[in-house]
């Protein structure tokens, strides 16, 4: 038995189940505050602390670099700490993370983002194998509790980001996220004793490489990496390209905070409706049209269609994560074998999508406007529905 703190014990396996899904969600509130926080003032943060155009697009894009750089190391710190050591130590790393970047100058502000998005990419591999481990019976309920509660979080730090600064500065807009970050670590603590009455999740060694032979593990990773580049693209720059076309910063935030509003009760359908289905093939392709009309409204009639490209966006995307995720479970035959399929699909997905952020920022920067860095964004829905289409299919993955 691990050595942990003398912790008080819940009562009883049910009180500890509900302390561990109290702790899941409250992780789950802090995956991407930390980011969506940030693009609602990013022209605040880039003019004080003088910051220049491709400045702004690195700090856009650490986030995903760090997704798939990282994702990776939940595997070994997993197999050296166990899983509820290692997600004690991603907490503390995020609360360092987010204060650092409160310091106020560029250096602090790169690397506190890059340490808090470390965290996160942790976080993201870890609680699919939690999910798998422990909630075996309820892995579309479950996993659509904790999407909803991330894009609660999302949607709330996009909303009042621009108040937020108003009142307190971006150090305040940002600085607030410490809350539920600290809460979350002290929430966790009984989890470092709870976690010896569970099943260990097994280390296999060669994972990756065993998963790399296997084209449903990189159809999974494409369709990961496909969604995530159209989320982080729009989580980044759409209150950018709202502005641009003479929308308020604070309705741009607002607007953006919409998408991830929408995405609640659709995230919370999603995984239990595919769950319920041998093959998703049909609910995905619905998912990507979705992201399709909205993209073009934004394309052609920003303004005039604006709130509608919204609703097809926050559905499409609000939709399209909660999938991936489900399929990943899905498609896993244990829990050892899902924590390996997500670190694998997030590290390659990842990488694939730091070509949105990036990309978007790039061709904006090279011509001066939008609408070919949202053409780009539309044709990666080409690849999304390929790699989407294959991952949907009733198999089994294995190690």
């Amino acid at each position: 038995m691990r050595d942990t703190p003398d912790l008080p014990d819940a009562p009883g396996e049910a009180g500890r189940t509900a302390l561990l899904l109290a702790g899941i969600l409250l992780i789950a509130i802090n995956l991407r505050p930390a980011i969506a926080s940030v693009s609602p003032v990013l022209g605040t943060v880039r003019t004080a602390l003088g910051l220049s155009a491709y400045g702004e697009t690195a700090l856009a894009t650490i986030p995903v670099l760090c997704f798939a750089a990282l994702a990776p190391l939940a595997l070994p710190l997993q197999r050296r700490l166990g899983v509820e050591r290692t997600t004690q130590f991603l907490l503390i790393a995020l609360v360092a993370g987010l204060a650092l970047r409160l310091l106020g100058n560029p250096p602090a502000l790169y690397l506190g983002t890059a340490l808090a998005t470390a965290a996160l990419a942790i976080g993201n591999v870890l609680l699919p194998a939690i999910v798998k481990r422990d909630f075996s019976h309820r892995v579309g309920l479950v996993t659509g509790l904790y999407v909803t509660a991330l894009n609660a979080a999302a949607a709330l730090a996009s909303a009042i980001a621009v108040p937020l600064a108003n009142e307190a500065g971006w150090r305040g807009a940002l600085g607030f996220w410490l809350i539920p970050a600290i809460a979350a670590a002290l929430i966790w603590l009984p989890q470092l004793r709870h976690g010896a009455h569970r099943l260990p999740l097994a280390h296999r060694t060669g994972a990756f490489r065993s998963l790399s032979r296997q084209k449903l593990a990189w159809q999974i990773a494409l369709f990961m990496g496909m969604q995530s580049l159209g989320f982080y693209s729009i989580l980044s720059w759409l209150p950018s390209i709202l502005r641009a076309h003479g929308v308020s910063p604070v309705l741009a935030g607002l607007m953006l905070s919409s998408t991830m509003l929408i995405a609640i009760p659709v995230s919370l359908l999603t995984p239990a409706i595919a769950a319920r289905r041998p093959d998703q093939r049909g609910l995905l392709l619905g998912v990507l049209a979705l992201c399709a009309i909205g993209y073009g409204m934004i394309l052609f009639a920003p303004r005039l269609l604006g709130w509608p490209a919204m609703l097809c966006i926050g559905a499409g995307q609000g939709a399209a994560f909660p999938l991936a995720l489900t399929l990943i479970v899905l498609r896993s035959k244990d829990g050892t074998t899902a924590m390996g399929v997500s670190a694998f699909a997030q590290a390659v997905g990842y990488a694939i999508s730091i070509a949105g952020p990036l990309g978007m920022g790039a061709i904006h920067a090279a011509t001066g406007h939008w609408q070919p860095a949202i053409l780009f964004l539309m044709a990666t829905l080409v690849l999304a529905t390929w790699g989407g289409l294959g991952a949907a299919t009733n198999r089994t993955l294995s190690l």
